[in-house]
């Protein structure tokens, strides 16, 4: 059985890639320019040009943000002045969560949705789903686009799809069991969720559920050495990761089997930059360039988007890879809008959680920092909420620990709160690590 899903893509030389993004990204540009008038006044407004686009290296359009994209959305409602096709050509709308309340939405064409299914499959096969697999899947079916595009995906591959949802654990439990299923989809949250619910409620170890995969996502967590570990102790099962969001590709971004680093899974789809987060100066693929990740479509017909900023703060791994595939390999250290800053020290959430979770059991791995104010600027020190483990004696020693472990590995100075097994919320879908209080 081949490794790859697509290995005329996946394995294709770096030199011939950037060929084909090149071709492919002039006709995209073109095209955008003609059909979507908010990329149009921009780039009137900033004096790019899209028909003189000399090398990839020197593509300078203007960045494309969420709040753009939202005041795009506003002005000319539903799509945005960004879509670059009328309603009556788009198959399929989704949205992700806006942070004024009002949805982003996002339209697909049956062009786009082929696109969205082949970019997937790739994914989900270089997690290591097979036609053989029974997945359940424990993501919300709705607006969400972990939902039906990873059915579709799930199904090109040919495996066998099982939509259980969200908030029916009990419905997990038994249709693992009664189809002999060998993977699970759910967030990270999730299935740390799922392990307790096991042991608490129904008196058996998660690993008597027989599952060989979890593919997990929408979420920091299954990249995080220490959560990962846990997971995979606690189901005897093998934990992937995957990266995506509603604007981009639903996923895009997957590990392999070598376990070091995200695949960039959709580069003849996806036109990926890595710049400084502050002055937007283009870094390259240096190994162990970090930056901010920036992305252009190269096909997408509907709200198409060019130099879009995702947010997502990362490292290059530029190595190759034994899995076959030649695109770079990305760690995502977190998100530049999710970042704190303690007395000068930047600080993820997610780094926060590495430690508390690389010490069980004497905690359970659940956490929450808390903010009285909006942020990103923490007065020090820094209150975190930690859950004991149920047979921790020592909670003085513990909350010494714990603060010297975030000392010693995050530089930060920490007030720790330690709270009893289950005091903090469960979450099966996207996990709130930090939670402002006024």
């Amino acid at each position: 059985m081949n490794a790859l899903f697509d290995p005329a893509v996946e394995s294709l030389p770096r030199a011939e890639m950037r060929v084909v993004q090149l071709e492919r990204l002039r006709t995209q540009l073109a095209r955008v320019a003609e059909r979507s008038p908010f990329y149009a006044e921009l780039w009137a407004a900033t004096g790019f040009d899209p028909h003189h686009v000399e090398s990839l290296d020197s593509f300078d359009a203007p960045f494309t943000t969420k709040d753009a994209l939202r005041e795009s959305q506003l002005l000319a409602p539903p799509l945005g002045q960004h879509a670059a096709v009328p309603m009556s050509e788009v198959v399929r709308v989704h949205a992700s969560s806006g942070t004024t309340g009002r949805p982003s939405y996002v339209g697909i064409t049956r062009r786009d949705l082929d696109d969205w299914t082949q970019v997937v499959s790739r994914v989900l096969y270089c997690e290591g789903m097979r036609p053989d697999d029974v997945v359940i899947h424990a993501f919300g079916l709705g607006f969400f686009v972990g939902g039906l595009p990873l059915k579709d995906a799930t199904e090109h591959i040919g495996a066998t799809f099982v939509p259980i949802g969200t908030a029916a654990s009990d419905r997990v439990v038994q249709s693992i069991r009664d189809l002999g299923a060998t993977v699970l989809m759910c967030t990270p949250s999730y299935a740390t969720y799922l392990a307790e619910y096991c042991r608490d409620r129904l008196g058996m170890e998660p690993s008597e559920l027989g599952l060989r995969k979890l593919l997990v996502g929408a979420e920091p967590g299954g990249s995080i050495p220490g959560v990962r570990a846990r997971l995979e102790a606690d189901f005897g099962a093998t934990v992937s990761d995957g990266m995506g969001n509603a604007d981009v590709f639903p996923i895009y971004l997957a590990t392999c089997p070598e376990q070091n680093g995200l695949h960039l899974c959709a580069e003849d789809q996806l036109l990926a930059e890595v710049i400084d987060p502050e002055t937007g100066e283009r870094l390259g693929w240096d190994h162990g360039v970090e930056g901010e990740l920036v992305v252009t479509h190269l096909r997408r017909e509907c709200v198409p988007l060019v130099r879009f900023r995702v947010r997502d703060r990362v490292i290059v791994n530029a190595e190759p890879c034994s899995c076959g595939r030649t695109s770079p390999r990305l760690h995502c250290s977190g998100r530049t809008d999710d970042l704190l800053f303690v007395a000068g020290v930047n600080v993820w959430p997610s780094a926060v959680k590495d430690v508390v979770a690389s010490m069980q059991p004497r905690t359970t791995g659940a956490m929450q920092i808390l903010l009285t104010d909006n942020g990103p600027v923490v007065r020090p020190p820094m209150r975190v909420q930690v859950e004991y483990g149920p047979d921790e004696e020592d909670l003085e020693g513990l909350r010494a620990d714990v603060e010297r472990a975030l000392r010693d590995k995050l530089v930060v100075k920490a007030s720790v709160d330690l709270v009893p097994p289950n005091a903090l919320p469960r979450w099966e879908m996207k996990a709130q690590l930090v939670r402002r209080r006024r």
